[in-house]
């Protein structure tokens, strides 16, 4: 089914202000979550708002942070997110390194004990909005769903990576990843009865590869939300040795480097954490050096012939421009479990589900 993005905002607002988040908030999670569903990026999205409720009622996160700068230098600032909803500690710590890049040439932040952070292209798309190229480190502690590249068992987090950089006169290359084969959330939608997965994005305890997102929760009990720690199997790493290894740096510099905490062992409070580097191009020599450069560059890039007749070679960023220009003007399909566990959501908040209808066609 198709709903219009604007009264999917509202209510997922609404469902959070019911929950007692200041307007500012709610608002900033409603908007943070459409949008990765308005890119494609569905794992991150509106999917996740039972998941947050819940978090929220347990305490596991809080509402309307204020971040803690633990330590601030010119260059360097540690951030301490307090257990905040990603979407509100995080702009904090991105603001903050991107006031410092400006300020000084080049920054690096440490964001740890944030919230889920959503999906982490949002967090290069500001710094590119301001002028800078980025890099972003990302774990997950107390979330263990990857297994390493030769291994059945988990020691990963997904591991988010994102890139962003600037290309004058053009929307800025935005690179964004889980360093597993399919990020968590895929598997969620999945389940929930969307996009199935690739062949062997999971693998089972005895090796053999799978694509039933039972691998990972464990057969589906009506009536109960599905639940990776039921599962046995594990999301395999995405590129072998490569992507296993990526997330290995992610763990350090992200969950040791920063004091948030790695994925494992033994049990851990989830709290995403992150190293972000941001720069700016002034600073590496005359603007119209990098722009003639990266313009030649682009465009040798985009030239290149296609494996398939008619399609194109697309730069990072270029199919979730695309993809937010279809679903601004259709709707954003989500599949009907996923409504029908927003609506569940909503009506436990006291909400009239009426007052939020489908987009019309759907």
């Amino acid at each position: 089914m198709l709903i219009r993005h604007d009264t999917l905002t509202a209510l997922v607002g609404d469902i959070f202000a019911a929950q007692g988040c200041s307007a500012a908030e709610s608002g900033r999670i409603a908007r943070t979550l459409v949008a990765a569903n308005l890119t494609g990026h569905d794992s991150h999205g509106v999917i996740r708002v039972p998941r947050y409720v819940g978090m929220l009622a347990k305490d596991e996160v809080r509402r309307d942070v204020t971040a803690e700068v633990v330590t601030d230098t010119p260059a360097f600032a540690l951030v301490d997110g307090g257990y905040g909803f990603g979407q509100t500690v995080g702009p904090q710590a991105v603001r903050l390194g991107i006031d410092k890049a400006l300020a000084g040439g080049v920054a690096v932040v440490g964001l740890r004990h944030a919230g889920h952070l959503g999906r982490i292209g949002e967090w290069a798309e500001m710094a590119a909005a301001a002028g800078l190229c980025s890099l972003h480190f990302v774990n997950v502690a107390g979330s263990e769903l990857v297994a390493p590249f030769g291994g059945v068992e988990r020691r990963f987090s997904t591991a988010p990576f994102a890139a962003g950089f600037l290309v004058p006169g053009r929307a800025p290359v935005i690179l964004d990843f889980a360093t597993s084969l399919v990020a968590e959330g895929k598997v969620l939608v999945a389940a929930n009865g969307g996009k199935p997965l690739p062949e062997g994005a999971l693998i089972e305890p005895d090796g053999t590869l799978s694509q039933d997102p039972d691998t990972l929760y464990g057969p589906a009990v009506p009536g109960t939300a599905r639940n990776a720690q039921n599962g046995l199997g594990a999301i395999r790493a995405f590129g072998e040795h490569k992507g296993s290894g990526l997330a290995l740096i992610c763990e350090l510099v992200a969950g040791a480097l920063t004091g948030s905490g790695c994925a494992g062992p033994g049990p851990r409070r989830f709290c995403n954490g992150m190293l972000s580097i941001y720069m700016a191009p002034g600073q590496f020599g005359p603007a119209e050096d990098l722009a003639a450069e990266t313009t030649r560059y682009i465009d040798y890039f985009k030239a290149c012939r296609p494996a398939e007749a008619g399609s194109e070679v697309l730069l990072p960023g270029e199919p979730e421009a695309r993809r937010r220009a279809e679903r601004i003007a259709a709707g954003v399909p989500l599949p009907e479990e996923v409504w029908r566990s927003l609506g569940d959501t909503a009506r436990s908040a006291g909400l009239d589900l009426t007052r939020y209808p489908a987009a019309p066609g759907a």
